[in-house]
């Protein structure tokens, strides 16, 4: 490394966020940048490791030390060739990836200080478009023709590794513009469009075909190509199937999410389709990440008030010995959007929505206990008996999504994603993209 002792006098610094009276106010990005010499800065705070846990942590298997350590020497294109060596979207992941890696970086065990390594990948591919270091590619084509089903981030990653390697490959995608839950799950102020577009534009040039707006049936795949794969995430919501559950004003998380993100796109809605929050009381019953952005979501509506219940226990703050380190810590996490103005409670149970002339009112809930058994097994959750209803006008159901049964496909139908695996993070769909390229290469040769 250019300076081996560099986080000894260096202290992390993050680009922070824009102030909330001020970001509350439009759906643009939420998180700021630092100036080029402060990035090339905390590039160099990384150790270079014996063992990288930083890369043992990561699914794609990214080489932070590698970059860092170019950035940090400015050679900014080399560090982008070394990110994408393993990430083919690293603006994706370095603005919406949890970082993995930097939980698993020595720095966090010892100083609870981790390098940057997201901040600083998002910042090496900004570099990257601005100095032109990416243009598109051809590649020598092999005559064989592959169809991706789904052009969310698996299905893009997959068709981006069969396209080097020389196969036509045509995404299908029942949306009408590619991305998945990147453009229509995750709002714009934690990722702009305009980010996914200009990769798109690439992919494009590079000669894999989109055909949007349109609806596959995979019992009934097209005809003329030589491998499928599905790719097409986990599309239907948990639902809360309670008494009360016809009453008007409840929704599905993303029926908020994707709403908006589509208007945001140029479309317009009538009125008895709109999903605002604007001067309601909003209930966000999940305490996941989906939930977070329903708060932000609403808050920028204008909501007159915003809560957030978890049927779980509230997580400890900072360090949980049961999650120790390089494991990923289940701690309490406050996002931006909490920051901007949420009522967060734990440990309640929905037993009831409540209405008047057919719409939402307020949510009965009850307190919960989650006991372990003498046997040290699962958790079990016991009612306390303690109720209450919690007043509101607007209720967002953000409890995940249901894991996809898949039929029996023939040899040449792959399956990868959030479409085998379940929900989970882009950062997985990535590296199941990747690795299932290579299974349909392999399969093909």
């Amino acid at each position: 490394m250019g300076d081996p002792k560099a986080f000894l006098h260096i202290a992390r610094e993050e680009a922070g966020d824009r102030p909330v009276l001020e970001r509350i106010t439009d759906f643009s990005p939420v998180e700021q940048t630092l100036n080029t010499h402060d990035r090339m800065l905390q590039a160099s705070r990384c150790m270079d490791c014996g063992v990288p846990f930083c890369h043992w942590a990561c699914p794609l298997g990214n080489k932070c030390p590698e970059f860092q350590d170019a950035l940090y020497k400015g050679k900014w294109r080399e560090a982008y060739q070394s990110l994408t060596e393993t990430n083919d979207f690293p603006e994706f992941t370095g603005r919406i990836c949890p970082a993995l890696c930097e939980k698993s970086c020595v720095l966090k065990l010892s100083a609870d200080s981790p390098v940057t390594i997201r901040e600083n990948e998002a910042a090496i591919t900004e570099a990257a478009f601005r100095e032109g270091y990416i243009a598109a590619r051809t590649y020598p084509r092999n005559g064989k023709k592959v169809a991706v089903i789904g052009a969310g981030p698996a299905g893009l990653s997959v068709a981006v590794r069969l396209n080097t390697l020389g196969y036509e490959v045509t995404l299908f995608d029942s949306k009408p513009h590619p991305g998945g839950l990147l453009r229509y799950g995750i709002p714009n102020f934690k990722l702009d469009k305009a980010v996914i577009d200009r990769r798109m534009a690439v992919l494009k040039a590079e000669g894999i075909k989109f055909e949007m707006n349109t609806c596959v049936d995979v019992q009934k795949l097209p005809k003329g190509f030589d491998a499928y794969c599905i790719c097409t995430g986990t599309p239907t919501a948990r639902d809360l199937n309670i008494p009360g559950r016809e009453l008007k004003g409840i929704f599905l998380a993303l029926d908020m999410l994707e709403q908006q993100n589509r208007i945001l796109d140029g479309e317009t809605f009538t009125k008895d389709k709109l999903v605002n929050a604007k001067g309601k009381r909003v209930l966000v019953i999940g305490g996941g990440d989906t939930g977070s952005d329903c708060i932000g979501t609403s808050i920028r509506h204008g909501a007159k008030s915003v809560t957030q219940i978890e049927i779980m226990p509230m997580p400890p703050e900072g360090y949980n010995p049961a999650t120790p380190w390089p494991q990923w810590p289940m701690v309490l996490k406050t996002t931006s959007s909490h920051e901007e103005g949420c009522t967060r409670r734990w440990s309640l149970s929905s037993n009831k929505f409540i209405g008047k002339e057919g719409k939402v009112t307020g949510v009965e809930v009850e307190e919960v206990e989650w006991v372990t058994p003498d046997d040290g097994g699962r958790p079990v959750m016991k009612p306390t008996g303690k109720k209450e209803v919690i007043e509101a006008d607007m209720v967002l159901l953000a409890m995940g999504f249901l894991k996809p049964e898949q039929p029996q496909f023939p040899a040449n139908v792959f399956v990868t994603g959030d479409a085998q695996r379940g929900a989970s993070l882009v950062v997985w769909a990535l590296a199941d993209g990747r690795k299932t390229a290579r299974a349909i290469d392999e399969y093909l040769k």
